[in-house]
């Protein structure tokens, strides 16, 4: 019985590896790319890209949003403005430190979300705090700051982009963290697929206002040829079919598995930084990023009992 459980576990986990691979691919060799037009901008075609695509496959399904009440919209507004709109941003702005700093080491910050989620839960949803948590989540917290400065004192010792870029990676683990915990009360009502398709259709609609804002509209004139293929390719892979497969396996398996999985993501960052940009961690940010990864199984272990203890993901 056990062994037959395992076996219908290895697709859906896999599916979780290839999402989890697909997220690094788009942060070290995609986005990139793009780091010469402003952040806004970069998320709002790609945004809208995904959402234009998804439309048809969704708009026969829009009959149903009627059952949607105000508290669910609401909680789709966060998700898409926390996670689509400021968390993509925050990410994408700290990866196109590209030139200065190691992309790995964004990468590793950004998997602190499970403790700002954990943490959101308890302020929003009432969760208790254990003592269990605080401490895993002092050894993530201690893992990420080694990863980012070593043993060097911020303020005296770095005069690089690297704060910089680790500050923002922190603005998108919180900003995911809290767009997971409001997606479980968006996605009551909802089945998750038409849930993703609200997410970009909304994130859109929020980052069409930020470009009339920020009045980014007339940097279209500057995206090239290439730049515009690079939307494409993270419309069709890293974009919406990679978060279609990653809720696909996460429904199959555990969120520890699922956590487990996800290592792909900083793992696979680590090698392609390496070969497409030449960097490498020392040995000093392999101690951190070690300490880092075991603090989140530990954390997310402890998140199963959480929020993400029902099966609605």
């Amino acid at each position: 019985m056990i062994k037959n459980e395992s076996k219908t576990q290895v697709f859906p986990a896999s599916l979780v590896s290839i999402a989890a691979t697909l997220w690094a691919i788009d942060g070290i060799v995609l986005r990139p790319y793009l780091y010469n037009l402003s952040v806004p901008l970069v998320v709002f075609i790609e945004t809208t890209i995904v959402a234009i695509i998804l439309t048809p496959f969704f708009y026969k399904q829009f009959s149903s949003l009627r059952k949607l009440k105000l508290k669910d919209w609401i909680a789709f507004i966060g998700v898409a403005f926390f996670g689509g709109a400021l968390g993509t941003m925050a990410i994408t702005k700290a990866l196109f430190f590209v030139n200065y700093v190691n992309l790995s080491i964004v990468i590793f910050i950004q998997k602190l979300q499970p403790v700002f989620a954990i943490i959101l839960a308890a302020i929003i949803l009432k969760e208790k705090l254990t003592k269990e948590f605080l401490f895993w989540a002092t050894l993530a917290i201690i893992g990420a700051y080694i990863i980012t400065f070593e043993f060097n004192l911020p303020l005296l010792e770095t005069g690089d982009k690297t704060a910089v870029a680790a500050l923002f990676a922190l603005i998108a683990a919180f900003s995911f963290g809290i767009s997971t915990v409001l997606s479980k009360r968006a996605l009551r009502n909802i089945g998750f697929q038409l849930g993703t398709y609200l997410r970009f259709a909304i994130t859109a609609l929020i980052m069409l206002i930020v470009v009339s804002i920020t009045n980014d509209f007339k940097s279209f004139s500057e995206i090239s040829i290439n730049q515009f293929y690079v939307f494409l390719i993270i419309a069709f892979s890293t974009g919406g079919p990679a978060i279609f497969i990653y809720y696909y396996g996460l429904k199959k398996i555990s969120a520890s598995v699922a956590t487990i999985c996800e290592l792909a993501f900083p793992l696979s960052a680590v090698i392609l930084e390496y070969f497409v940009h030449g960097k490498i961690l020392s040995p000093v940010q392999w101690i951190g990023a070690v300490l880092l990864l075991i603090s989140i199984i530990k954390v997310s272990g402890i998140e199963i009992s959480s929020f993400f203890n029902n099966k609605e993901e």
